[in-house]
């Protein structure tokens, strides 16, 4: 039984996966990698992941993250995140990978934010970053 449930849903040409649970190695991840290469092959090509219910991210799901990222960017899209929860903006911190992503708090900006010219819409908000800098092991 797999620990991560994906809703889709669109807003215009933007795909949003809203994921409840943990992307970890197993089932929940060999979903989402299914999910975003079926996506991807059927032309969807600007994907928004709404993390705001997952709990648990490891080393399986960062990497799942990452190449979906990759495969997205190879086919001219992109793939934004939304909804940090504190323990996985933490994790993207540490990891470095928030400076990879587009990070957004509000679904409506990060909609926006897809296909524009202007990149001047404000990612993820800096004091949550500061935050969990704070408090992480580093």
């Amino acid at each position: 039984m797999s620990n991560l449930t994906i809703t889709q849903r669109r807003s215009g040409p933007v795909v949003i996966l809203d994921l409840v649970g943990q992307i970890r190695l197993g089932q929940g991840n060999i979903n989402l990698h299914k999910t975003l290469r079926d996506l991807v092959h059927s032309g969807e090509i600007q994907i928004l992941l709404n993390l705001e219910e997952v709990s648990t991210i490891d080393s399986s799901g960062l990497g799942e993250l990452i190449a979906g990222f990759a495969s997205l960017e190879k086919s001219g899209g992109e793939l934004k995140l939304l909804k940090l929860t504190e323990r996985v903006t933490e994790l993207m911190v540490i990891t470095k990978l928030l400076t990879v992503f587009d990070v957004y708090e509000s679904e409506s900006e990060a909609i926006a934010s897809f296909n524009t010219l202007d990149r001047t819409t404000q990612p993820l908000d800096e004091s949550r970053v500061q935050k969990a800098r704070a408090t992480s092991i580093l």
